[in-house]
C-alpha cells in the first residue's frame, strides 16, 4: 500500500525550544529536539514540516492538533489528550503512545513504525492510507472508527477493541493477539491467519474441539 511520506527537507533549522503553547500557535519548517513540554491547555495547535526528536509531552491537553508533514522520533507522548485532532503525512518511529487520547482524531497517510501505544484510545477515528508496523498496541480501542486503507504488519494487538469498526480489508494476519472485542458483523472480509480461528469461535458460537 502506497503511503506519501512527510514532504520535509532533509536539513532544518533548529526551532527554538519550546515550553509554552498557546492556542492557535503555529510552527513551520524546523527541528525539535531533547526537550520536555508540560503541562499544556491549548487548542488547534499547528506543525507542518517539523522534525521532533526525543520530544516528551505530559500531562497536557491539546486538543484539534494539526501535524502535517512531521516526524515524531523517539518521542513520548503517553496520556496526552489530541482528541479530534488532523494528522496528515506523519511518520511516528519508535515513539511512546500508551494511553495517548485520539478520539476523533483524523489520520491520512500516517505510520506507526515500532511504536508502543497500549492502552490508546481511537475511538471513532478516522483512517484512510495507514499502516501499523512492528508496534504494540495492546487494548487499544478503535470503537466505531472508519479504517479505509488500513494495515496491521506484525503487531501485538491483543484484547484490542474494533466493536462498531468495520473490519473488511484489514489485514491481521500477521499480528499477535489472542482475543479482541469486536462484533460478527464486523469481521465481514476480515484477513486473519489460521491459528487466529480458535479466538472468533465463540462469536459464531462453535466448540473447537
Amino acid at each position: 500500500m502506497k503511503i506519501d511520506p512527510p514532504k520535509i527537507p532533509v536539513e532544518l533549522p533548529a526551532l527554538h525550544p519550546i515550553y509554552t503553547l498557546s492556542s492557535k500557535d503555529e510552527y513551520h519548517l524546523g527541528a525539535l529536539s531533547d526537550i520536555t513540554i508540560e503541562e499544556q491547555d491549548a487548542s488547534k495547535v499547528s506543525f507542518e514540516k517539523v522534525h521532533f526528536k526525543n520530544v516528551t509531552i505530559t500531562t497536557s491537553t491539546l486538543a484539534g492538533m494539526e501535524l502535517t508533514d512531521v516526524i515524531l522520533e523517539s518521542c513520548d507522548l503517553s496520556n496526552v489528550n489530541l482528541t479530534d485532532a488532523f494528522i496528515h503525512r506523519t511518520v511516528f518511529v519508535n515513539c511512546k503512545l500508551m494511553g495517548t487520547n485520539f478520539t476523533g482524531t483524523r489520520f491520512q497517510n500516517v505510520r506507526f513504525e515500532r511504536c508502543m501505544g497500549d492502552y490508546a484510545n481511537f475511538r471513532q477515528a478516522k483512517f484512510k492510507q495507514v499502516m501499523f508496523e512492528e508496534s504494540s498496541f495492546k487494548q487499544a480501542d478503535y470503537w466505531q472508527s472508519t479504517m479505509l486503507k488500513t494495515v496491521f504488519d506484525d503487531c501485538h494487538i491483543d484484547q484490542a477493541v474494533f466493536s462498531g469498526t468495520k473490519l473488511e480489508g484489514v489485514d491481521l494476519s500477521s499480528c499477535e493477539f489472542s482475543g479482541l472485542t469486536v462484533e460478527i458483523e464486523d469481521l465481514r472480509g476480515c484477513i486473519i491467519a489460521p491459528k487466529h480461528a480458535s479466538s472468533f469461535a465463540g462469536l459464531l458460537g462453535l466448540v473447537i474441539k
